[in-house]
């Protein structure tokens, strides 16, 4: 490690100046620092041992993505010429089928949205229905009890 480094994982004027600065603009800053002063000679053994672990996480990664060329997500050919042929109609029935699947899919949305549609619209007739008909018999009932011989309705006609 280089020890004339101005940052450096040790008590040093400007480390010091840095994490008092951190903890004065945003506590978590000075805390981070604190951190890099006490166990920043442990990073260099972290890094490594976290680019290993992620090392080996992703090459299982591209090893799946490998399989998956060779299984008719990519354009990587066996070499028997009757098993890519076989393969191929395979995979463009499965394409056909899925086509279907969807257009059935759409099909039945609509349906479903038509449903649902009319549903609505009967729901809200036999709402205007019995609203009509809760509003009409004390409609006609009030223009049965006025007098008729007063035309101006008024608070002292009952």
């Amino acid at each position: 490690m280089n020890t004339s480094a101005l940052i450096r994982p040790a008590w040093t004027p400007a480390t010091i100046a840095l994490m008092v600065i951190g903890f004065m603009v945003f506590w978590p800053l000075g805390l981070a620092m604190l951190a890099y002063i006490i166990w920043g000679d442990r990073l260099e053994g972290f890094k490594r041992d976290v680019n290993r672990a992620t090392d080996g996480i992703f090459a299982g990664c591209r090893r799946g993505s490998d399989k998956a060329a060779r299984w008719g997500h990519g354009s990587a050919r066996t070499g028997n010429v009757a098993f890519d042929d076989w393969r191929e109609k395979e995979l463009e029935r499965l394409a056909e089928e899925r086509r279907k699947l969807d257009e059935m899919l759409s099909e039945f949305d609509e349906y479903a949205r038509e449903l649902r549609r009319a549903k609505d619209q009967e729901e809200f007739d036999r709402f205007m229905a019995n609203r009509n008909k809760s509003t009409s018999p004390t409609t006609g009932s009030a223009t049965n009890n006025k007098p008729s011989g007063n035309s101006t309705p008024g608070l002292l006609d009952e």
